[in-house]
């Protein structure tokens, strides 16, 4: 006799009758598969919780501990180390340049604040986030990696708060799903022109954005543009027996549209 399916199973069997209950075309089929697939790696999620190892097994953050969910997107690849791989380099070089101020603008659980936190102990760290759960995961990160002196964790940054940022001794790290047109805008905070800038381009979400921010900041950064990359090199141990499916679904990070990278240097 088969167990009964648990509650998450359950429901999206029931969002998936739903799905395909109507006629049979492509879009609803996409839809299908996309739920089917996230269902799939919250089932690889859990059996990644319990094999372990409980640090980051690759990429820039190496040896991170990641004992929270995350506040949005794909949690395995973040397990893992190994998400937004195509930036690993560009990590590497905020490390060597050892900004004195390092600030996350959409810090969300604090992947990337808490990460170079601990990469760069003698950087002051600000993590900012509109949303109160995601400080609250950020929090809970900080302290199981020991950072959470370093680490100042706030709410929505502003043209004044940017304004104010010392220059020639700040990175700016931005992802904040599209707002990023309206706050990243120098005529409004010229102390931007000031720092160096890793932005996440939401250009399916605001088509323009992308050759927007290159022309606001040609004049005064040298810019280039970072597309996507998978690195396998995490797949190792348990992860070496499962089929080549579920081996994509524990790189893949949910995304619907493509999401860019500017990498912005002051010249």
């Amino acid at each position: 006799m088969t167990s009964p399916p648990d509650d998450l199973t359950a429901r999206v069997a029931a969002d998936l009758a739903q799905i395909l209950s109507g006629p049979p075309e492509a879009p609803r089929l996409a839809r299908a598969l996309r739920l089917l697939a996230k269902w799939r790696a919250g089932m690889l999620e859990q059996v990644a919780a319990r094999q372990g190892p409980p640090e980051l097994v690759a990429g820039p953050f190496r040896g991170m501990a990641y004992p929270v969910r995350a506040s949005e997107g794909a949690r395995l690849p973040r397990m893992l180390g190994v998400y937004e791989a195509s930036l690993a380099p560009v990590i590497e070089q905020i490390v060597a340049r050892a900004y004195p101020l390092v600030v996350d603008i959409g810090a969300a659980e604090g992947y990337y604040a808490v990460g170079l936190a601990r990469r760069m102990p003698q950087a002051r760290v600000l993590a900012r986030d509109g949303d109160a759960r995601a400080r609250r995961r950020c929090a809970l990160l900080a302290e199981a990696n020991g950072v959470a002196a370093r680490v100042e964790i706030g709410g929505v940054m502003t043209h004044a708060d940017l304004d104010a940022l010392p220059a020639g001794e700040t990175v700016i790290i931005c992802d904040i799903e599209g707002a990023e047109a309206e706050l990243l805008d120098p005529a409004r905070a010229p102390g931007l022109a000031g720092a160096d800038l890793l932005v996440e381009v939401h250009e399916g979400m605001r088509p323009g954005t992308l050759d927007l921010l290159k022309a606001r900041f040609a004049p005064s950064h040298d810019i280039r543009e970072i597309g996507r990359k998978l690195d396998d090199s995490a797949l190792t141990g348990w992860m070496e027996r499962l089929d080549d499916l579920d081996r994509l679904l524990l790189l893949w990070e949910w995304r619907s549209s493509p999401t860019p990278w500017l990498w912005m240097t002051r010249k």
